[in-house]
């Protein structure tokens, strides 16, 4: 940056609204973006504003807790967000009552799959330990993610970076993945996305439907709390049987 615009935007950095601004700003951005590209999954509006933010900070050499002290305020709304959920997986509480068992099987399948199959590909692929640990929770939503990596010998920091990358290809690849496989049931795809990709895949399949989006904000709950008891259970002897 020319040394104008950057004793600007030193000036600007030392207020915690900037970003707030700039979270929001991008966001907003991307969506229009994504709108105008009529919702192609490559202009998803979550990869597309993480990537503009994380060039940003990149260029003006703005550390990462600096751009929190402003963003957090939509971190703490995380939660209000997420127990908001709860409205739209009500309105589908016949169909759910319907489909109870058939769903407790896919989620059975679509945690144990996630986790294992994350662990069984980076053992391949010689990762660490460590790494694998932090692969492991990959499909949880980031606070559970995290804290499973610790108690179970990964890096909290590392799985944070897989969660988010996991839910963004997750929510980029689902809808030609579902129209590969003529899947075309809203619950379904909206289940299916919620165990693969937590949030992120949550807010993609609110975006295709409510009906959708309610049965991923239940995928996305249960996930995590399946995830959280069996990983703690699965992980040693897994890791020895690598060994």
């Amino acid at each position: 940056m020319s040394p104008r615009i950057s004793e600007i935007w030193v000036y600007l950095s030392a207020s915690p609204l900037l970003g707030l601004t700039l979270t929001l700003v991008a966001y907003q951005a991307a969506v229009v973006i994504n709108q105008r590209c009529r919702e192609h999954p490559l202009t998803n509006p979550v990869l597309l504003s993480v990537a503009a933010l994380v060039l940003l900070l990149w260029v003006t050499g703005t550390p990462y807790p600096v751009y929190f002290d402003g963003a957090q305020f939509v971190h703490f709304l995380l939660g209000p967000a997420t127990v908001a959920l709860a409205i739209p997986l009500y309105a589908q509480l016949p169909r759910l009552k319907h489909m109870a068992l058939p769903l407790l099987l896919a989620l059975l399948a679509g945690s144990l799959s996630a986790a294992l199959s994350a662990v069984l590909i980076g053992d391949l692929l010689g990762a660490s330990d460590a790494t694998l640990m932090s692969l492991a929770p990959k499909s949880v939503t980031t606070p559970i993610a995290m804290g499973i990596a610790e108690r179970i010998g990964g890096l909290p920091s590392l799985t944070a970076v897989l969660v988010i990358l996991t839910g963004i290809l997750g929510a980029v690849g689902a809808p030609a993945l579902y129209t590969v496989l003529k899947i075309k049931d809203p619950a379904v795809r909206g289940f299916a996305l919620g165990t693969a990709s937590h949030g992120i895949g949550t807010a993609r399949a609110f975006q295709e439907n409510e009906q959708s989006g309610a049965f991923a904000a239940l995928a996305m709950g249960l996930n995590g709390l399946l995830t959280a008891v069996l990983l703690p259970w699965l992980m040693p002897p897994l890791m020895r049987w690598l060994a």
